[in-house]
């Protein structure tokens, strides 16, 4: 018993304080507590800050690649287009007449079509449907008919870095003869090469009666006609693969046209204030010089303050697309050479091209 009572005893008097102060529990206790203090807090914003400045650039870089490759895709499928119209047709698309003119479904593809080639080649797109819109009605229902077309947007024929494939504010002093006139109309980023001849464009015809009776000394003798032409693509015009006699990897087919920021929705713009479905005009249709001169039209990309509405160019930094008359699509520098640029206009100079300088 006394032996028990020594053990307790014992057990009683160990220093108990000690093991209670250096428990796991007590720990939680009694250490401080810490937080940010505001130097750490305005160095950890200000490393964040670095972080998306430097991640920011290459998100918006990985974009405008993509929407660049996507414009590159909207070429390479309108050049097939214009590629399977040859192949059916044994010519490419015509320019149609003049700007006064939409396309007409019951007018072939011909020299007797009033539209242009973004029209004409809507069967190699899959917009059958709408190429034919209004074919066999009467004159009232086709007009009406043709409105609806043109004011329809194709994604196809917009720049994704440019602007968003939606219709757009018309508001044109000239109305178009052959269709009634929309609000709002589909635009177009692409420009058919009509050469380094004629760029004059600037005939307005005065009706479509008058033009329906005029000769074919009549047509010859308007600027940028087959007289003069010597792009792929001008009024009227039934070119073939055979007349594109400097070849077909050394003739621009067609490509993105130059436009100025500001006019990107206004329609003002010369060369943007018809719609994609429309005859010969500076909307679709371009040029590498004016012929009788020695001034190239140099592409540039799209920038403020400057007004050009002959040109190629884009809103990509650095180059442009255009594809080649055998379908393939390249990127052009604006820096390229302008003699070089001035011969891929040009299908039967005989002037050799360098493929060194189309860069």
């Amino acid at each position: 018993m006394c032996f028990v009572m020594s053990s307790s005893l014992l057990l009683i008097g160990r220093p108990r304080a000690s093991g209670h102060l250096h428990s796991p529990s007590n720990l939680r206790y009694h250490q401080p507590l810490h937080g940010f203090t505001l130097v750490e807090l305005l160095v950890v914003i200000t490393i964040i800050g670095i972080l998306l400045a430097l991640l920011l650039p290459a998100v918006q870089a990985a974009r405008e690649s993509a929407r660049n490759a996507a414009c590159a895709n909207n070429l390479k499928q309108i050049s097939l287009a214009f590629l399977e119209h040859h192949e059916a047709h044994g010519f490419f698309p015509t320019g149609g007449w003049y700007w006064r003119f939409a396309g007409d479904p019951d007018r072939g593809f011909a020299k007797e079509q009033t539209g242009g080639w973004h029209y004409n080649i809507l069967p190699y797109i899959e917009q059958q449907a709408l190429h034919d819109l209004g074919a066999g009605l009467d004159d009232t229902d086709k007009r009406a008919a043709g409105r609806q077309r043109a004011s329809t947007p194709l994604a196809v024929f917009q720049c994704p870095t440019r602007r968003r494939a939606i219709a757009y504010p018309y508001d044109h002093p000239n109305p178009t003869f052959n269709i009634d006139t929309p609000s709002v109309m589909g635009r177009s980023d692409y420009a058919a090469n009509s050469g380094d001849g004629n760029d004059d464009l600037t005939w307005t015809p005065s009706s479509q009666s008058t033009v329906e009776a005029m000769t074919e000394e009549e047509w010859q003798a308007l600027p940028g006609t087959s007289d003069d032409a010597t792009g792929i693509t001008f009024c009227r015009s039934t070119v073939t693969m055979a007349q594109v006699r400097d070849g077909s990897t050394n003739t621009y087919l067609v490509g993105e046209k130059y436009l100025r920021p500001k006019n990107y929705e206004t329609g003002v713009d010369w060369g943007d204030d018809q719609g994609w479905d429309i005859g010969f005009d500076y909307d679709t249709n371009r040029f590498t010089c004016s012929s009788g001169t020695t001034v190239t039209h140099q592409p540039t990309q799209d920038r403020t303050g400057y007004y050009n509405y002959k040109i190629f160019g884009s809103a990509h930094a650095g180059a442009m697309n255009m594809s080649l008359c055998d379908g393939s699509v390249r990127k052009i520098s604006y820096s390229i050479d302008p003699e070089t640029h001035r011969r891929l206009g040009n299908r039967k100079d005989g002037l050799p091209i360098d493929a060194t300088k189309i860069r």
